[in-house]
């Protein structure tokens, strides 16, 4: 733009003002213009004073932090405006009056003057801290007076809602908003109820109130009306206000009554939940009712018929049924035939094997059986049933099945201290006693032996029908090997053994054959007085041994105490032997000599001396016993007797004799046939026997 274009722009703007200027002194013609120069009048001191007296008392002293009376005199969405006779008006939030719905322009509220006059010349006015200045005295009085007070439902919790009654913070727990359980808090937020304080903690300054009471007291009044009407067997409506594993409490319209779980259905159920549910309306009867406890027992299937009464005909002793487990108790099982209909399966009735001991083995809840009825009564609501008698019963052949001296195989059922049960077949169980386990072994328990579910061959020992008893016998299947050690072990005889256990009673030695011996405590003693061990091999001397009993004694001190007294005695034979034999010759020499000469009473000199030193010679040592008969062995070996076989001793050189064998070559002799024959007359003598006899024999 150019400077005279500016220039032009400027003038026109001037012509504008000056224009304007003229209008507007135009307009105010009739102002005194010249006023200005003459100056403001001034007013007097006491007009002055009078003036400001007038607009002071306009105003009402303020002082922060107090509670005052205040009058609405505006209203809007955020905020009420509250005159409290101060310069200016305070502004209170819409919140803080939430408890007082119908507030209007002109009602009179208590304010708290929290600041005089802040930066921007506010009054700041709060209703919530004026409410709460004397809140805890108005709790404090209502909880004495037991008063009821209104409060707002501010907000949910953990457990419950907190409540503002006064402008102060609650507790209502959940339990104490309705009589009824009360599944959804958050209905209840935002609405205004009637409460009681129902506890108070001064020093946490904690409230605690409930809706619940006000119901409660209306209901106990409705209570006695109500009661005053009952009747036993009117039929009412309620609802099922809560539900437990017993039963079920249904409200009918101010009070309770239980339901029990036995009184809901004529059949048989776990938990009321399966019939009912929380909220239902049902039909139900009165059965009972307390005045004084207030008490009322109701029943739901009373008002249908019994099952009992529509059992056909066709249900009678004898016949087949088939139900369902529906309980399973100690003593047997419950099985529904009909809907509310049952019948009971004694354990005793459910199998025809005696090990059955609890029914839980047999049945279980829902399983779909077949029985036999056994007893009915329509009257009393009673049916026996019976699942065994379905089948054949086993114990009619007993005796065919299973003779005694059969040998058969089982499964074992059952363990006791005195023995253990083997089931041969389904019903049919036997005993086999702890004794008859084993010929070698003392079994104290079965458990030793065997384990449950194990199989086990056995041979029958006895029958006895009437009473349903079998007697098994499992070392019955083998030969008595007693018989034949009893011309082992014999007494004085000397074994090599391993020391199985010991204590201070003794000590467990394992012989040859797997036989077991028992040696005492004083029978165990080493020769370096050291103690035994387990695992240990030493050799014992058999001192006692009873076949009826199944014992054998043994002891390994007697074979170092009688080796070392063998010796003693050995020394003593012999140097008795040479004193002897000095004192003949030195007799026979003085008895035959007549006359002695000079060279004859030196040669007797010399014979004296070396008798005197043969005497006091030390005499030679005699051998072990063992020793001993280790040099008799060849001898004992070439008498070619019976007993040089293995397993025989006294009582078998007899039995072989009464057979026709008293010497080895008879045995060498025997044929096939006639080893045959021999078993035939005595069958405790097994051909293989023979044949090891024969072939030892053709050794020696």
């Amino acid at each position: 733009m150019t400077k005279e274009q500016t220039q032009e722009n400027v003038e026109e703007t001037v012509k504008v003002s000056n224009k304007k200027t003229a209008e507007v002194a135009s307009k105010h013609d009739d102002f005194d213009w010249d006023a200005d120069g003459a100056g403001f009048q001034s007013y007097s001191s006491t007009d002055r004073e009078k003036m400001e007296n007038a607009y002071v008392a306009t105003f009402q002293p303020v002082t922060e932090k107090q509670v005052v009376k205040g009058t609405v005199v505006a209203i809007n969405d955020k905020d009420v405006v509250v005159n409290i006779g101060f310069k200016s008006d305070g502004l209170v939030s819409r919140q803080e009056f939430r408890d007082m719905p119908d507030l209007s322009i002109g009602d009179s509220v208590e304010v708290f003057i929290d600041v005089a006059e802040d930066k921007m010349g506010q009054l700041i006015l709060s209703r919530k801290k004026a409410l709460q200045e004397t809140a805890w005295e108005k709790i404090v009085e209502a909880h004495n007076s037991d008063a009821i007070v209104t409060g707002y439902v501010r907000s949910r919790t953990k457990g419950g809602l907190v409540v503002d009654v006064f402008g102060f913070d609650t507790f209502l727990p959940g339990s104490q908003i309705d009589t009824k359980p009360v599944r959804d808090y958050d209905q209840y937020v935002g609405k205004n109820m009637d409460f009681k304080i129902v506890k108070i903690n001064e020093i946490y300054k904690n409230v605690v109130v409930s809706h619940k009471v006000l119901i409660e007291d209306d209901i106990e009044a409705q209570k006695s009306v109500i009661l005053s009407r009952l009747e036993k067997g009117q039929v009412l409506e309620g609802v099922v206000k809560n539900m437990t594993s017993f039963g079920v409490f249904v409200d009918l319209g101010g009070i309770d009554g239980l339901l029990h779980i036995t009184d809901i259905s004529w059949g048989r159920i776990n938990h009321p939940e399966e019939v009912l549910k929380l909220d239902d309306k049902i039909q139900v009867v009165i059965l009972d009712y307390d005045d004084n406890k207030k008490r009322i027992s109701l029943g739901l299937k009373q008002l249908t018929s019994h099952p009992w009464d529509n059992l056909t005909a066709d249900i009678e002793e004898g016949s087949k049924v088939k139900g369902k487990v529906v309980s399973v108790a100690d003593y047997g099982a419950f099985i529904e035939i009909k809907p509310g209909v049952e019948g009971l399966v004694h354990v005793s009735e459910m199998s025809w094997s005696s090990h059955l001991r609890n029914p839980s083995e047999y049945l279980k809840v829902g399983d779909d059986v077949e029985a036999l009825v056994l007893s009915l009564d329509r009257t009393e609501h009673k049916m026996s049933l019976g699942i065994k008698q379905l089948t054949e019963d086993p114990w009619i052949n007993i005796e065919e099945r299973y003779p005694v001296g059969s040998k058969h195989s089982g499964i074992v059922k059952n363990l006791t201290s005195y023995g253990l049960f083997l089931e041969l077949a389904e019903g049919i169980d036997g005993l086999v006693h702890v004794s008859d386990l084993s010929w070698n072994k003392k079994i104290k328990h079965p458990s030793e032996f065997t384990k449950k579910g194990e199989k086990l061959d056995v041979i029958v020992l006895e029958v006895d029908k009437d009473n349903r008893r079998l007697s098994l016998g499992h070392k019955q299947l083998e030969e008595n090997p007693w018989d034949t050690f009893e011309t082992i072990f014999t007494v004085g005889s000397i074994h090599e053994g391993t020391v199985i256990s010991h204590n201070d009673k003794g000590a467990t030695i394992q012989l040859q054959y797997g036989v077991e011996a028992f040696a005492p405590a004083r029978h165990i003693k080493k020769a370096d007085n050291k103690s035994i061990a387990d695992d240990e091999t030493l050799e014992f001397e058999v001192i006692e041994f009873s076949k009826d009993s199944k014992r054998i004694i043994v002891s390994h001190t007697n074979i170092w105490k009688g080796a070392e007294k063998a010796t003693k005695e050995s020394d003593a034979n012999s140097k008795e032997k040479a004193r002897k034999n000095a004192s003949k010759a030195v007799k026979k020499i003085n008895q035959t000599a007549e006359k002695t000469t000079l060279g004859e009473l030196g040669a007797l000199a010399e014979l004296r001396a070396q008798l005197e030193k043969q005497e006091n010679a030390p005499a030679k040592t005699t051998p072990a016993p063992k020793a001993a008969a280790e040099e008799k062995a060849p001898a004992a070996a070439s008498d070619a007797s019976l007993k040089s076989l293995s397993g025989v001793g006294p009582a078998m050189e007899k039995r072989m004799v009464a057979l026709g064998v008293s010497n080895l070559d008879e045995l060498k002799g025997l044929s096939e046939a006639d080893i045959t024959t021999k078993v035939e007359q005595d069958s405790k003598i097994s051909a293989d026997q023979w044949n090891k006899w024969i072939e030892e024999a053709k050794g020696l």
